[in-house]
């Protein structure tokens, strides 16, 4: 209990802030008569009043968080967050409680699994609303407020450790927390409104440029469209897509430095960027190949045009599709699947266990053996030309070790419950990694909406999992967490 008081004030001031959220969706409603004003006014009140509250009985308890308190902190936004988010939902277009709350941790992870049919029937501010959440979850709600934090007598360096991806967590941008939150949401905002202009220039309109920018920065992949980025069949959409997918999977620290220096060579400091670029220039070129030596299509330009974009949407876990991918040979979409579990740069908007770490695990098992060949020789592991610290490499292996143990435990839980294998082991990678869509059952042509409630759950909870990199949760069960 002493873990949980001094986070409930900040979860408070958090509520009362993230219910300016709801405001994009209500001048939406109002501006196209879609009929959920008053609910959109009615979850933002409710939203407000329940922080306001909050932090009224429990602001005593206010005081600088610790690294285990911010952690604590951080679940319980995401949390709580997709529970008040799931409230449009639940009370406009009428999901069950299970149904809702996993669309909305859909949202906030920006995983970009849905269980929602008729898309283009919804009210436009319903999708306004599923993107924006995707938005704000994209980059982290968290980091959005580290910048107002030390204003109101919390730091926030302990909560970004617990919440940016990627191992190499103590590096900053700049020398103080605040000016790195303020620097990476410029950083985020302008990539933002680039991606709105060029959509709406590439043919889109207002409505589907804002909703689909959003989902593009945040590689979330919700549409206004059952059939996504399909729906407009446009070789220009589908670059302008290409190209801001691809610039998103990137750590986005990388374009803060680059914009801070004004020039691209800014960029070299990043190692994973060239594995980055180099896994995707690859795999787009070898299944274009592949499908066009299995006359999947009848030229390799066609070939090009779909293996390109699924290949980037699903390896940068955004999840649009402009072919259901799944009727391919069977080689193509369980690569991208694969693509879809570490192709995402750390410090990206995407999921999985991140390059940065696949290549310390690839670096560390060429260690091993050249350790069993010269066991006597020296070979630090290093990156960049950094030794990298045992410190950092087991904690590697440990997170790698439980991205591994949750994949099989949902994959059985979600067989055992009466799913086939395929669909329950691509449900499980997409939920994991938040990539959104998954394989047969949960294919890009399909959606989560086969689910029962058990298995909706179980997915749920992955992509929580997922999202928050997985050790930063399951430290919260753990009985050394709440031990002083």
């Amino acid at each position: 209990m002493p873990r949980l008081l001094p986070t409930l004030p900040v979860l408070g001031l958090i509520a009362m802030a993230m219910s300016l959220s709801h405001l994009l969706p209500l001048f939406v409603s109002l501006a196209t008569h879609d009929g959920t004003a008053r609910l959109f006014a009615a979850s933002l009140a409710v939203n407000f009043v329940f922080g306001l509250v909050l932090w009224l009985a429990t602001r005593r308890y206010r005081r600088e968080l610790q690294l285990r308190e911010g952690i604590l902190f951080i679940t319980l936004v995401w949390v709580g967050g997709a529970l008040f988010a799931c409230f449009p939902l639940l009370f406009g277009i009428g999901l069950s409680f299970t149904d809702a709350y996993f669309e909305s941790m859909s949202a906030l992870t920006a995983t970009g699994a849905t269980l929602l049919e008729g898309l283009d029937q919804l009210p436009p501010a319903i999708n306004v609303w599923r993107a924006e959440l995707q938005w704000l979850g994209g980059m982290g709600v968290i980091v959005l407020v580290v910048a107002v934090l030390p204003m109101i007598g919390v730091g926030g360096r302990q909560i970004t450790k617990a919440e940016i991806p990627g191992p190499m967590k103590d590096d900053q941008l700049t020398p103080r927390m605040t000016q790195t939150a303020k620097g990476l949401w410029m950083v985020y905002f302008a990539l933002t409104l680039a991606c709105l202009l060029s959509y709406k220039v590439a043919g889109m309109s207002w409505l589907d440029a804002l909703i689909h920018s959003f989902t593009t920065l945040s590689l979330g992949g919700f549409s206004s469209h059952d059939g996504s980025i399909a729906y407009f069949d446009s070789i220009a959409i589908e670059l302008v897509a290409i190209v801001f997918m691809t610039l998103a999977g990137i750590n986005f620290a990388t374009h803060f430095r680059v914009w801070q220096a004004r020039r691209l060579a800014a960029a070299r400091v990043d190692t994973e960027l060239p594995y980055y670029l180099l896994v995707l220039a690859l795999s787009v070129v070898g299944i274009a190949l592949f499908l066009w030596f299995h006359d999947v299509y009848p030229d390799l330009l066609t070939a090009l045009r779909y293996a390109a974009f699924n290949t980037i949407s699903v390896a940068t876990n955004t999840g649009y599709a402009t072919v259901d991918y799944a009727q391919w040979p069977v080689f193509a979409p369980l690569w991208l699947m694969f693509l879809g579990t570490f192709a995402a740069c750390s410090g990206s908007a995407g999921g999985g266990i991140k390059l940065i770490r696949a290549i310390i695990l690839y670096r560390q098992m060429y260690r091993e053996l050249n350790k069993l060949a010269h066991p006597n020789a020296v070979s630090p592991l290093k990156i960049h030309n950094r030794v990298v610290p045992n410190q950092v490499v087991f904690s590697v292996l440990a997170f790698f070790f439980a991205w591994l143990a949750t994949l099989v435990g949902t994959t059985l839980l979600l067989t055992a419950s009466g799913l086939d294998a395929l669909t329950a082991f691509s449900a499980s990678v997409a939920s994991l990694n938040n990539i959104g869509p998954g394989l047969h059952e949960v294919g890009p042509s399909e959606n989560f909406s086969v689910l029962t409630d058990f298995q909706t759950w179980v997915c749920s909870i992955a992509m929580l999992l997922g999202r928050l990199e997985l050790l930063t949760v399951l430290v919260i069960l753990t009985p050394a967490f709440w031990r002083k």
